[in-house]
């Protein structure tokens, strides 16, 4: 028994073989494919992490400048006003020197 007949047989093998070939294929370009977008994926995790962080570090910043410049309104408040009686008492020290 012969395998290879006549000339169909030849076509069959053949469309046989590249169907195959396009089927070995596809399954490495798809998983080639499958990877490109898993690492494109893990990037965008790590930016977005990143990102997260970033966007942390500037809350917390500005949480802590508002707090500090409450703070310092209220510093300001109290040096101004140690000075003013400091100021008065240099005044009211100058006027009994002069009497």
């Amino acid at each position: 028994m012969n395998l290879i007949n006549g000339s169909q047989d030849i076509l069959f093998l053949a469309l046989a073989l590249c169907a195959l070939w396009l089927t070995a294929f596809i399954a490495w370009f798809l998983y080639y494919a499958i990877m490109s977008i898993k690492q494109v994926y893990e990037a965008i995790a790590q930016i977005k992490h990143k990102i997260d962080a970033v966007d942390e570090i500037i809350t917390m910043l500005r949480d802590k400048i508002s707090a500090s410049t409450s703070y310092l309104t209220l510093i300001v408040a109290g040096v101004r006003k140690v000075v003013d009686l400091l100021g008065s008492d240099t005044k009211e020290k100058k006027k009994k020197a002069k009497k």
